[in-house]
């Protein structure tokens, strides 16, 4: 990360974001709390936003969900009546984001899920469930294995957005042995198989640094 990428950030929210008590607000709770700062930045948030508004989403999938930070913003674009699962493996940093987003106003339509995110995906596929937008954001050793299970729970018009895939560029090592890295590259060596998906990406920085986001569309 430079620090222009930070300070051009710190502008783009200043000029294209309002001032966000509920989302500053977890934000600074999160990290009290001591929770690693993995969270989407402001920005980024809003183009979550913006695509689940732009679909018409009114069922929506978190996976990874850490402090709820992206769970609210997302929850706040859905209609009323709509609804967003979410999960967190890791049981005290999901006590903290029940919390986050309990006073957030929206925990009416959040459904945070304690438990591995495998499970919890594979209990929505035995139920029958359905989503039009899907948010992966968890370990990126699973990447594979949530878009699989992603592609389950969707249909024609679903929008499906993978988080952190260029890992500071590390994603293009074909000998690179970090797990995440292998994950990413993993999920994109399947998306290459797959027939009726529209599929971009896009590479971002900013105030997190070097990263990006792969998105796909039912088709």
């Amino acid at each position: 990360m430079t620090d222009i990428h930070a300070a051009v950030d710190a502008y783009l929210g200043e000029n294209l974001l309002k001032s966000d008590r509920v989302l500053d607000e977890i934000a600074r709770k999160s990290e009290a709390a001591g929770l690693v700062p993995h969270a989407v930045t402001p920005l980024q948030a809003a183009f979550l936003a913006i695509l689940i508004k732009l679909n018409g989403s009114k069922r929506v999938l978190e996976i990874g969900c850490l402090g709820g930070y992206s769970a609210v913003a997302m929850a706040r674009a859905l209609p009323e009546g709509g609804q967003l699962i979410t999960t967190e493996i890791d049981t005290r940093t999901a006590a903290i984001a029940q919390q986050n987003i309990d006073t957030s106003g929206f925990g009416d339509r959040i459904d945070l899920r304690t438990g591995p995110a495998v499970d919890v995906l594979d209990a929505e596929i035995a139920s029958g469930g359905h989503f039009d937008f899907v948010f992966i954001d968890a370990d990126k050793v699973n990447h594979k294995n949530y878009l699989e299970r992603a592609l389950k729970l969707t249909g024609s018009g679903a929008v499906i957005v993978a988080d952190n895939i260029v890992r500071g560029g590390a994603v293009i090592d074909v000998d690179g042995q970090e797990n995440s890295v292998k994950g990413v590259r993993a999920m994109m060596a399947y998306a290459a198989t797959l027939d009726g998906l529209d599929m971009t990406a896009l590479q971002t920085v900013g105030a997190k640094g070097y990263d990006g986001m792969a998105i796909f569309r039912v088709r």
